[in-house]
């Protein structure tokens, strides 16, 4: 018997399919696989899911391994190695500000404690679970989110851009009603 799974899975591409069973809307506390996911999403604006999806492994080889560290300490020489790099979406101001967004990343862990802390802050450590299959683009938590980001400082954060991101990290569990993943914890 087949998998029910989340309209948008392309069920012919291996990469849609792995990543929707295995990590869209599953909770995610750990700070580096957080800062992964915000970097790819920040790229992401303006595009398909898809084409970051095909190019993550690039990302993670041009960014350190994801390392907000070493993205944090990015000059001007690295900002323009990587926009030299064709497995890359090659976008100045994205590039920019993922060196800007990994310096706010570090203060925010910083303050708080850890990314997780503060981005779980938001819901009190709890789940927000879609009940139905009315799925918005952007809520009051993804408003909110969005504008804490860009007063700290944040580029490509916008409220739709931050509704994405909560679900891929799990903060809100989008999956259709009948998907299978739906009751995953």
């Amino acid at each position: 018997m087949e998998k029910k799974r989340c309209f948008w899975v392309d069920e012919k591409s291996t990469v849609y399919v792995k990543y929707h069973d295995e990590e869209w809307g599953v909770p995610v506390h750990d700070d580096k696989k957080l800062y992964e996911m915000l970097l790819l999403e920040t790229f992401q604006a303006g595009l398909s899911w898809i084409t970051v999806l095909r190019k993550r492994e690039e990302f993670r080889e041009a960014f350190d391994g994801f390392s907000a560290e070493k993205t944090a300490s990015y000059g001007e020489d690295k900002i323009e190695e990587l926009m030299q790099n064709p497995g890359l979406i090659r976008n100045r101001k994205k590039m920019e500000a993922a060196v800007k967004n990994a310096k706010v990343f570090l203060q925010i862990q910083e303050e708080f404690g850890s990314f997780s802390a503060y981005l779980w802050g938001f819901t009190n450590g709890e789940i927000i679970l879609n009940q139905d299959d009315d799925f918005p683009v952007k809520t009051e938590l993804s408003d909110r989110l969005s504008k804490d980001l860009k007063k700290r400082g944040m580029a490509f954060v916008g409220s739709v851009t931050m509704y994405s991101y909560l679900q891929a990290v799990g903060v809100i569990n989008d999956h259709e009603l009948s998907c299978f993943c739906r009751r995953r914890e």
